[in-house]
C-alpha cells in the first residue's frame, strides 16, 4: 500500500507555491504563472523542474541575483519576430509572455519567434510548446544554462544542458512533445538524485581528468566550480556520437545568446572574477507556427497521428511489450498525479519547511510532518 504521507496533494501544493512567491515579493499574476510552469513539471514526473526547484528560486531571490518583479522590456520587434530582455526577472513569466508574443505572430504571418536575453531559469523547455500546440500550432523553445557540459574531447564544462522541446498536435489527446537536454542528463537530475542520496550513474559525467564521476554531493559542488561535467549525448567521444549531442547543443547556444546579443557559454556561471555571485543571464529562443498557413490543421493532425500510430506499432525488441512515443509517458503520468499528489522525499520536504518557516506561512500543514511525528 502507497504511504500517502510522502504525496502532497496537487491543489494544496499549487496554494503554498503562489504564496512562497508572493512572500518573497513575486505580484500575485506572476506568482500564478510560476506555479503553473512548476506544477506542469510535476504532474508530467519531471521532478527535477517542479517544486523541486522551489527553493533554487527562493534562494537566488533572497540572494539578490533575481528580481521578483520582472521587467519585460520588447528591445526590437517586426510583425513575425522580436527580441525581449527580461532584466533578471522571473524565468517562467519572461517565457510565458515570450511564447505568447511568438503565438500571435504566428496566427498573423505564419510563423512567431522571440529571442530573449538577461533572463533567468524558466522550468521545464516543453511548457511552451504545449501552449503553442493549445492553439492548433507547432510549438519550438530551447534555453541556455549554466556551463556544465564540455566539448566532445575537452574536460572543461563550456556549454549548458541546452534543451530541445518540440511539441506538435496529432489527432490523439496526447500530443507529440519531445522535451530533454543534449547533455545525457540535467543538473536538476543530479540534484534528484542527491535529495534521494542516490549515486550519480557511471557514464553521466566526468571529473577534471575524463574518469568517470559519480559521487552526487561532490559532483554538484563540482558542477559550480568547473571541475566536473555532464556529458553530452553520445557521451565521451565520438564513438557513440558525443559530437553529436555536442553540435546541438552549441547549436542551441547560439539560438539563445547570438539572436538577442545575449551572453553564452561561461559567462553564464552565475559569479564574477572575484568570486561574487551575479544573476545567470540566461537566453531563451521560442518559435510558433501556424498550421493553418500550411494545410488544414486536421489533415496535419491525422498526419502526425499516422506517423506515432505506425512508430507504435511496429515490430518490437524481444522482451519489449509497448513502444513509446514522446509525450505519452507524461500525458499518463499527468493524469496519474493528478489522482495521487506529489511524491516528495525526506529532503525535499525539509526545503518545503524551511521556506514555508521562513517565510511565516504558518497556515500550512503537510501530512508528512504528522507521519515524521509518529
Amino acid at each position: 500500500m502507497k504511504d500517502d504521507s510522502g504525496y502532497i496533494p496537487v491543489d494544496l501544493l499549487k496554494r503554498f507555491m503562489v504564496d512562497v512567491f508572493l512572500g518573497l515579493g513575486v505580484p500575485a499574476e506572476d506568482a500564478a504563472v510560476c506555479r503553473d510552469v512548476l506544477i506542469a513539471s510535476d504532474l508530467r514526473g519531471i521532478e527535477s523542474h517542479g517544486v523541486g526547484r522551489l527553493k533554487m528560486y527562493f534562494d537566488r531571490i533572497r540572494a539578490g541575483i533575481q528580481k521578483p518583479v520582472t521587467g519585460f522590456e520588447i528591445v526590437k520587434e517586426t510583425p513575425s519576430t522580436a527580441v525581449v530582455d527580461g532584466h533578471h526577472g522571473m524565468g517562467h513569466v519572461i517565457g510565458v509572455r515570450s511564447m505568447r508574443m511568438a503565438i500571435e505572430k504566428a496566427r498573423a504571418v505564419g510563423f512567431g519567434s522571440v529571442a530573449v536575453r538577461n533572463s533567468t531559469h524558466y522550468g521545464i523547455a516543453g511548457y511552451y510548446p504545449l501552449m503553442a500546440i493549445a492553439e492548433n500550432m507547432i510549438g519550438f523553445s530551447t534555453t541556455n544554462a549554466r556551463p556544465s557540459v564540455p566539448p566532445t574531447f575537452g574536460v572543461e564544462p563550456m556549454l549548458g544542458t541546452n534543451p530541445i522541446a518540440f511539441g506538435a498536435p496529432t489527432d490523439e489527446p496526447c500530443p507529440f512533445l519531445i522535451d530533454c537536454a543534449t547533455s545525457i542528463t540535467q543538473r536538476g537530475k543530479i540534484e534528484l538524485l542527491d535529495r534521494a542520496e542516490k549515486p550519480t550513474p557511471e557514464g553521466w559525467a566526468v571529473d577534471g581528468e575524463g574518469r568517470p564521476h559519480t559521487d552526487t554531493k561532490v559532483l554538484l559542488d563540482d558542477l559550480v566550480s568547473g571541475s566536473a561535467s555532464l556529458l553530452a549525448l553520445g557521451g565521451a567521444g565520438e564513438r557513440l556520437g558525443g559530437h553529436k549531442g555536442y553540435g546541438i547543443a552549441t547549436a542551441f547556444e547560439i539560438l539563445s545568446a547570438s539572436l538577442q546579443g545575449g551572453s553564452y557559454l561561461q559567462d553564464l556561471r552565475g559569479y564574477d572574477e572575484a568570486g561574487n555571485r551575479i544573476p545567470y543571464k540566461l537566453g531563451h529562443f521560442f518559435l510558433a507556427i501556424d498550421i493553418g498557413h500550411f494545410v488544414p490543421i486536421d489533415a496535419f493532425k491525422k498526419t502526425t497521428g499516422d506517423i506515432i500510430r505506425r512508430l507504435r506499432a511496429s515490430r518490437k525488441a524481444p522482451g519489449e511489450t509497448r513502444i513509446w512515443t514522446a509525450g505519452e509517458k507524461e500525458y499518463e503520468m499527468e493524469r496519474r498525479r493528478a489522482r495521487e499528489g506529489v511524491p516528495a522525499n525526506p529532503n525535499l520536504q525539509k526545503n518545503i519547511l524551511v521556506m514555508r518557516d521562513t517565510l511565516g506561512l504558518n497556515q500550512y500543514r503537510f501530512a508528512f510532518e504528522q507521519a515524521g511525528s509518529g
